[in-house]
């Protein structure tokens, strides 16, 4: 295996995000492919001692059963050190601890990572650095200019990461692998033949002590602006000659310029809501404004829809309807494609004339093809059928597939710098809608569908 990376830095390191999802899926990456030969390093403000830190990292590798010598030579040599990493002094001596060319991982909040590349800007990074960030991406289309400004002082573009873990590589391939290479599906993947798309991400949990991050985000730009935009990318783009970084990004990157509010009227194709008290099986849930680390008078919105628009010739007239949201009764993920109706069906039939509906779903990825098809007793019957298949599983976690794009060098499957500012130019609008209060801010029980008022997405 070409290694390109020597040393995985992270930053923020004595944090839940590092504890819980990125140690776990290194473990498992240097299990898998024990090719890996990388040296951590760890770097919060927390003062961990050198027992503390490796019980830390053991421990997050145990929950994924990782093991070998990859894992053991890491374990041996692995360092934390406490440091303010807002200052040059202290990042120069963290990058001292690193061997050959560093990965840099921001796990920070995006305020604290603008300030961290003011400071390397005043510091000599070894050759081949990379830098990962997490979303979002700044706080605004403002933000993510001039943080996009930052970093270009300090690598090049194909040196950063800017991490979606929806990109994994599994969900990624298995959209492309479905539309691409199957003749029944691309030649009528436009407007002629489909009626609409919804990109739902429903999920049963609720704030989950998440309140400091939270409740200055909401869903909009904890899923919608980041997440469900980059699906979409994936859905809706044009053919890649190839799938290297450079013809992937370019076709995402394309397709989202083209993408805007349906209508350009935010006040009349968005929504927002918040969950109230409620319980979802056996647990029970406070009302949103009732969290612990709450602000009611941010109205941050638990639930979000917005439909977009693609302005091409695939796409024109297509609404895409993104919804995402918390504290619901049934966990949904997945892309909703319907086709249009057929244009004629024959005096005689009766039954269900539904449109054809192809689900792709996301984490576990499998998909369903909903059919009219004659049904088993009267022939001048029409019954609904669902063909159904499983895709093949990843070989990692989601935060398995990041790392290992990271430390081989491959942006492939990272946003670029100009896909995460037009992410922004998208929602900017919602939110400056929502900000002047033109979108009423609903309300659900937690464990329903979400508002009574709402009509089903999807």
């Amino acid at each position: 295996m070409d290694q390109t990376i020597s040393t995985l830095l992270i930053l923020g390191a004595s944090g839940d995000l590092s504890s819980r999802l990125l140690l776990p899926a290194l473990g498992q990456l240097l299990t898998k492919q024990p090719g890996y030969d990388v040296h951590l390093v760890g770097s919060g403000i927390e003062d961990l001692g050198p027992d503390a830190w490796k019980t830390l990292v053991s421990t997050a590798f145990a929950s994924t059963d990782s093991q070998g010598p990859a894992v053991d030579s890491l374990l041996a040599g692995t360092h934390y050190q406490q440091a303010d990493v807002t200052k040059a002094d202290d990042l120069t001596t963290l990058l001292g601890l690193c061997t050959g060319a560093p990965a840099i991982y921001f796990a920070l909040p995006p305020a604290v990572t603008a300030k961290v590349c003011d400071a390397l800007s005043e510091i000599d990074l070894p050759e081949g650095t990379q830098l990962a960030m997490e979303k979002p991406f700044g706080t605004d289309e403002r933000g993510a200019r001039e943080l996009n400004a930052r970093i270009a002082r300090l690598v090049p573009e194909n040196q950063v990461h800017r991490v979606d873990h929806f990109l994994g590589h599994s969900t990624v391939f298995n959209i492309l692998g479905l539309r691409f290479a199957n003749q029944i599906f691309e030649p009528v993947w436009d407007s002629n033949h489909i009626e609409k798309v919804d990109i739902v991400f429903d999920e049963q949990l609720g704030l989950e002590g998440r309140a400091r991050y939270y409740d200055h985000a909401g869903a909009l730009v904890d899923m919608l602006q980041s997440h469900l935009l980059q699906v979409l990318s994936i859905v809706a783009m044009e053919p890649p000659a190839t799938l290297e970084a450079g013809d992937l990004r370019d076709a995402k990157g394309m397709v989202l310029r083209a993408t805007h509010v349906y209508d350009d009227d935010p006040a009349a194709h968005s929504r927002r809501a918040r969950y109230t008290a409620g319980s979802i099986a056996d647990r029970h849930f406070v009302s949103y404004v009732d969290e612990p680390g709450v602000d009611p008078a941010n109205h941050t919105e638990t639930l979000a829809e917005v439909t977009v628009g693609i302005e091409n010739w695939r796409w024109a007239g297509v609404p895409f309807t993104l919804r995402s949201g918390k504290a619901l009764g049934e966990r949904r993920r997945e892309v909703v494609i319907t086709f249009k109706p057929a244009a004629h069906i024959p005096t005689g039939l009766t039954g269900a004339k539904e449109p054809t509906v192809l689900r792709i779903f996301i984490g576990p990825d499998k998909m369903s093809l909903e059919l009219n098809i004659n049904g088993p007793g009267d022939p001048y019957t029409i019954e609904r059928v669902s063909l159904d298949a499983t895709f093949e599983a990843g070989q990692y976690r989601a935060y398995g597939e990041v790392l290992g794009g990271i430390l081989a060098g491959d942006p492939s499957l990272s946003v670029r710098g100009d896909t995460a500012e037009q992410c922004w130019r998208i929602v900017q609008p919602v939110l400056d809608a929502w900000r002047a209060d033109e979108v009423p801010l609903d309300e659900y029980a937690a464990g329903s569908e979400g508002p009574a008022n709402w009509n089903r997405v999807g």
